[in-house]
C-alpha cells in the first residue's frame, strides 16, 4: 500500500473530486479507489476529526467519512463501474486487512488443495452443511467462512449454532489445524478480513445501494480472495427468493466474479441456480440442521441432494478429483462421518436433540389440485416473522423456529391436506407469519413444467 499511497498523494486527491468524477460518469483511477477505500477504513491518523476533515481542500491528508461515502456509493449504484475500476475497488478492499494463507496445509505428508463455496443466498439454502464435509471426505481442505442471516435470507452459522455447543468464532491457528485433521471448517470471518468491506456493507444497507453489481461482486470477492482459498466454486441464484430477482441480472454478477477470481489468481467457476422455490421441505435453522444431516445419512430432499452433488462436482473438478463420485460418500457415510467431526472440533455434539418449538401451527389447502407456485420469498419473510431471522445485525435468532413445507410444486394436494407446519417459541408470532404465506402457494389443475434447478455453469470463458 506505501507506493499506491504515494502515487495517491502525487494527485492530491480528495473525496469531493472522487464523488464528482463517478458522479459525472467518469472512471475512478486506481489512485482514486485507492485513496478513498483507505481513507474511509483507515482515516488519517491524528488528522480526523480535523476542521477540513475529508473536504475539499483536505487532500490527501483527510479522511472519508459516512457522508461522503454514502454520495459515492450512490454514483456507483447509479453510473456503474467498468472492470478495470471493479477489480481495483476489490484490490483495494483486500489490501485494507491482512490475508489469510493457507499453501503450507498438509495430509499424510502430501500438500492438501484448498476449495471454497459460496452462495448469494436464498431460502432454505442449507447447501453449505453437507457440501462442506462431503467435499472434505475426499482430502480436499474446505476453509467455509460463512456469515449469518438477515431478513428473510437464512444464515450458516446461525444454523450451525443451533448444535448444542458449536461455537463460531476460532483462531486462524485452529482453523490450519482442523483443516489438515477433519478438511473442513465452517466459521466466522475474523475482522482482519477485508474490513473495508464491513464498514461499506454496513453504508450500502441503510442507502439504498444494496443492489449494485460492481459493489455486490467486490464486497464478496474481496473476502474470498483475503480468505487464500486455491480455488472457488460460486452458487449465484435468481427469483424470488434470492438477492437478485433478474437472470440476467445474476448472469452478470456471476460473471464479474468469476473474471475478479481468474484476475486474482483463484480458479473460479459459478453455477446460476433457481431460487423461486426455496430448497429442501424446512426454512429455519435447527430445522434445516437436521434436513442436511438426512442429506449425509443417504437420505433428504431431492433438490438439496441435487445441488450438493452438483457444487461437490464443481469443487471436486477445481481440486483435480475430476473422477470422484460424490454420491458414493453420502450413500456410505464417508461423509456423515466428516460432518460428525466437523461439528465436534467447534465443540459441539453431533448427537445432542435440536432445538424444538414449544408452538407449532398446521396451514392447511383450503382446495383440492396440484401445486403449481410455492413462492420462495413469501416463506422466507413466514419464517423470518416466526423468529428464524433478523431484522438488524446482532439481533437474537429463535433456533428452533421455522417452517416445515409439507407440498412442493408438482405434489397433489386434498382440501384440508397440510401445506405449512409454523415453528416457534413465541406464539404471538403466529398471526403475522401466516399471513405472509396467505398468497405462497397456487393450486392448479396441471402441474407446470419444471425448470432445471442449475439453470447455466459461468467460467471464466462463458
Amino acid at each position: 500500500m506505501a507506493n499506491r499511497r504515494g502515487e495517491a498523494e502525487a494527485e492530491i486527491i480528495d473525496a469531493i473530486s472522487v464523488i464528482t468524477t463517478k458522479r459525472d460518469g467518469g472512471e475512478l483511477t486506481d489512485a482514486q479507489i485507492d485513496w478513498v477505500i483507505d481513507r474511509y477504513t483507515h482515516g488519517a491518523g491524528s488528522g480526523a476529526g480535523g476542521p477540513d476533515v475529508g473536504g475539499a481542500g483536505s487532500g490527501a491528508g483527510g479522511r472519508v467519512v459516512d457522508e461522503q461515502m454514502s454520495a459515492l456509493l450512490m454514483a456507483i449504484f447509479l453510473r456503474g463501474m467498468n472492470r478495470r475500476e471493479i477489480s481495483r475497488w476489490t484490490q483495494a478492499m483486500i489490501d485494507s486487512g491482512r490475508r489469510m494463507d493457507f499453501s503450507g496445509l498438509r495430509r499424510g505428508g502430501r500438500a492438501m488443495v484448498t476449495v471454497d463455496k459460496h452462495s448469494t443466498g436464498g431460502v432454505g439454502d442449507k447447501i453449505t452443511l453437507p457440501l462442506a464435509p462431503l467435499v472434505a471426505s475426499f482430502g480436499v481442505a474446505v476453509p467455509q467462512l460463512s456469515g449469518r442471516g438477515l431478513g428473510h435470507t437464512g444464515g450458516t452459522l446461525d444454523k450451525l449454532e443451533s448444535i448444542s455447543g458449536w461455537r463460531a468464532d476460532i483462531s486462524a491457528a485452529d482453523m490450519g489445524e482442523q483443516l489438515e485433521r477433519v478438511g473442513a471448517v465452517v466459521c466466522a470471518a475474523g475482522g482482519g478480513l477485508a474490513p473495508a468491506d464491513r464498514r461499506l456493507y454496513a453504508l450500502r444497507d441503510v442507502t439504498g445501494t444494496v443492489e449494485s453489481i460492481p459493489l455486490v461482486a467486490s464486497s464478496i470477492m474481496s473476502k474470498k480472495i483475503a480468505e487464500g482459498t486455491g480455488a472457488l466454486v460460486l452458487d449465484v441464484k435468481f427469483g424470488s427468493g434470492a438477492f437478485l430477482k433478474s437472470e440476467a441480472q445474476s448472469r452478470e454478477l456471476a460473471e464479474t466474479m468469476v473474471w475478479l477470481g481468474h484476475a486474482a489468481g483463484v480458479a473460479t467457476t459459478a453455477l446460476l441456480t433457481d431460487m423461486n422455490t426455496p430448497l429442501g421441505r424446512t426454512a429455519g435453522n435447527a430445522l434445516e440442521v437436521a434436513e442436511s444431516v438426512e442429506v449425509l445419512a443417504g437420505g433428504g430432499p431431492d433438490d438439496v441432494v441435487e445441488l450438493t452433488l452438483a457444487l461437490a462436482r464443481e469443487m471436486l473438478d477445481a481440486a483435480g478429483l475430476t473422477d470422484a463420485d460424490p454420491a458414493k460418500h453420502l450413500a456410505d457415510g464417508t461423509a456423515m462421518d466428516t460432518w460428525r467431526a466437523m461439528i465436534a472440533a467447534q465443540g459441539g455434539d453431533p448427537d445432542a436433540p435440536l432445538p424444538r418449538a414449544r408452538h407449532t401451527e398446521t396451514v392447511r389447502a383450503t382446495e383440492s389440485g396440484i401445486v403449481t407456485r410455492l413462492d420462495a420469498m413469501a416463506v422466507g419473510v413466514g419464517a423470518w416473522r416466526l423468529g428464524a431471522g433478523r431484522a438488524v445485525p446482532g439481533e437474537a435468532v429463535q433456533a428452533e423456529a421455522g417452517i416445515t413445507l409439507h407440498a412442493k410444486p408438482g405434489d397433489r394436494v386434498t382440501a384440508g391436506d397440510r401445506l405449512f407446519t409454523l415453528h416457534t417459541r413465541t406464539p404471538e408470532r403466529l398471526g403475522a407469519a401466516r399471513a405472509a404465506l396467505t398468497t405462497a402457494v397456487g393450486i392448479g389443475d396441471s402441474a407446470a413444467q419444471r425448470r432445471p434447478l442449475v439453470v447455466d455453469r459461468v467460467t471464466v470463458d462463458s
